[in-house]
């Protein structure tokens, strides 16, 4: 019997029913995935590493202990050196003071020896001077080369430097003016002072105690004044025997009495002038005995007579 070829059965396919979740595909993915094979490989060599790696917080700590035993062993070493060089420089120390003691022993000794021998000096020239005459004119002799002591009637001079002297100026140099443009007392300035009061008719003057004689120098050493090579500070006070009130007027009247006071009224230099009933004076330290002798007939020298 014929028939009809059978058709193979056509199996019948039946969609499966879509998820709920299927339009959040991404977000299932995240979810189901959350780490990636970049974390998963990383934390996989963490692990495997293991105790090896430190973390950078402990590493931090432990190089800072480490300096810190470095400098503490560096500052052991070098107070041990200093310890043991203790004793050598505290011995060298102990020698340079030793040493600076007997020179300065030693100078003071011939500080003395030069003071004994400066005051036997002056006593055999003062014996020198009395042998050279009597009376009165030893006693005049002596006072006039500054070999004794004197008080008597005369004036007090003080001359000071102005309030704000500087070294130094920018116009009218002393040296070019003859004045001070820088408020300091200078020693031409004590020059012309003192030779004022000897012409003003002084019979002995001293300058802070140090008494002046005809050979006396006054010099100076860069802003210091030197009165026989000894320096004075100032104020400078100056004391002359004499007349008084004569004295003091024709000092202030005289060139150098006008020159002082050019100095105090244009360059600040601060000076005073009082007539004393009684000013003392010490001897000078040391006398430079001279004689001289009159010239005679015998001694001159002879002119000859020219030939014709």
């Amino acid at each position: 019997m014929c028939g009809m070829p059978q058709q193979p059965p056509v199996r019948s396919s039946s969609t499966p029913p879509a998820r709920p979740d299927a339009s959040m595909s991404l977000l299932t993915n995240v979810m189901d995935h959350s780490l990636d094979e970049g974390y998963a490989e990383a934390a996989a060599r963490k692990q495997a590493t293991g105790a090896e790696g430190l973390p950078r917080t402990l590493r931090a700590k432990l190089g800072l202990a480490a300096g810190l035993v470095l400098a503490a062993l560096v500052v052991t070493v070098g107070a041990a050196q200093a310890q043991v060089a203790a004793p050598v420089v505290a011995k060298e120390r102990e020698e340079l003071i030793d040493r600076i003691d007997r020179e300065t022993a030693a100078a003071d000794a011939l500080e003395s020896d030069v003071d004994k021998l400066r005051d036997d000096v002056s006593a055999r020239q003062r014996a020198a001077l009395k042998q050279s005459g009597g009376g009165d004119q030893t006693h005049l002799v002596g006072i006039l080369s500054g070999a004794t002591e004197v008080r008597g009637p005369g004036v007090k001079l003080v001359v000071n430097d102005a309030k704000e002297s500087a070294v130094g100026g920018d116009s009218d140099p002393r040296g070019t003016s003859g004045f001070s443009d820088t408020g300091r007392v200078r020693d031409r300035d004590m020059q012309r002072v003192v030779n004022g009061l000897w012409e003003s008719g002084a019979e002995a003057v001293s300058i802070n105690g140090q008494r002046l004689t005809a050979l006396s120098a006054i010099r100076a050493a860069g802003d210091a004044i030197l009165v026989d090579n000894r320096p004075l500070v100032p104020p400078y006070t100056v004391l002359a025997v004499g007349d008084g009130k004569q004295l003091s007027t024709r000092f202030q009247n005289s060139a150098d009495g006008l020159y002082l006071h050019a100095l105090q009224e244009n360059f600040g230099i601060r000076t005073s002038i009082s007539v004393e009933d009684e000013v003392r004076l010490p001897a000078a330290p040391s006398v430079i005995v001279r004689t001289a002798e009159p010239i005679t007939e015998s001694a001159q020298p002879r002119t000859e007579k020219g030939t014709s």
